[in-house]
């Protein structure tokens, strides 16, 4: 009496599950990794070795092609420059001692860097001018 199996186990392992997985985790890192920080701005800053312990309460940047930015609940939101004074003057209410840090890149010309100081100026507001660590 000849008795044949019927299940037969297979031996063979398939790694399309495997690449799939392998695939979703990159995908996912990348992602994740854009979100890491996405409001970053390349600026060259001036050096310098001064270094000042105020806490600015908020940022303006100016880019290379002179875009203007403000840090906004820690997000950086870009602005049209008529809009910078309203806001800082909604800051000045909020705080009574308020320091604004100045990012501007070392190509933007003075007078844009001064426009926003005249704009301090006027609102009672202390600067702080960032600058990179001189080597």
């Amino acid at each position: 009496m000849a008795l044949k199996r019927r299940n037969k186990v297979n031996v063979t392992f398939s790694m399309a599950s495997m690449t799939d997985i392998v695939f979703l985790l990159l995908l996912f890192f990348m992602i994740t990794s854009t979100m890491v920080a996405p409001n970053a701005l390349k600026l060259l800053l001036p050096q310098s070795n001064n270094q000042t312990v105020a806490k600015a309460i908020t940022t303006v940047s100016i880019t290379a092609d002179l875009k203007y930015y403000i840090n906004e609940d820690g997000e950086l939101k870009r602005v049209a420059f008529s809009e910078i004074e309203p806001f800082l003057q909604k800051i000045v209410k909020q705080n009574e001692e308020t320091y604004l840090s100045l990012h501007a890149d070392k190509s933007v010309p003075w007078e844009y860097v001064i426009k926003i100081m005249s704009i301090a100026k006027r609102n009672n507001i202390k600067m702080i001018a960032a600058t990179a660590p001189e080597e």
